[in-house]
């Protein structure tokens, strides 16, 4: 967890709106969290709250935390837990692809193929590593995985 407030206290730096000045620590702890195989790494806390202002600075800095590569956020007013779980919980599009990635590479890995191809994109261990990892946490977030596998049970790797 990223205590940026405290962060910053000790390094007596500013939080600005973009969050730069926090870059390399938010880099280094999700890195490190993946090194020892820890299975959750919790972004700093939105302090805008409230109105308009208080949603886009929470979206903004969610996707941020997102993209960076962790897979939460704290929160310090429940009007901020829906957008966050809803930032941080995969979208059906991107579970019904990990899906079918899931499902193409079984029948990839049976034919003794490493890499293949969905949709015009390549596919390889990196790629169908990050898909199993999507339908885990749809999974915890309770879509209905077993659905989608029957209904691209047919998917097959180019």
């Amino acid at each position: 967890m990223f205590a940026a407030e405290d962060f910053a206290l000790d390094l007596s730096i500013t939080r600005t709106p973009d969050l730069k000045e926090f870059l390399y620590a938010r880099s280094m702890i999700v890195t490190a969290a993946r090194a020892y195989d820890l299975p959750s790494t919790i972004d700093l806390v939105t302090t805008t709250i409230g109105g308009e202002e208080g949603k886009r600075v929470l979206d903004e800095e969610s996707l941020s935390g997102q993209r960076l590569g962790f897979n939460g956020k704290q929160v310090i007013h429940p009007s901020q837990l829906e957008t966050v779980m809803k930032m941080f919980t995969p979208s059906e599009k991107e579970v019904e692809w990990a899906v079918r990635v899931v499902i193409a590479d079984g029948k990839a890995a049976e034919l003794g193929r490493g890499a293949w191809s969905l949709d015009g994109k390549m596919i390889d261990a990196p790629v169908v590593g990050k898909a199993h990892g999507i339908v885990s946490k749809a999974e915890l977030c309770g879509f209905d995985v077993a659905s989608m596998k029957e209904k691209w049970k047919g998917e097959e790797p180019a």
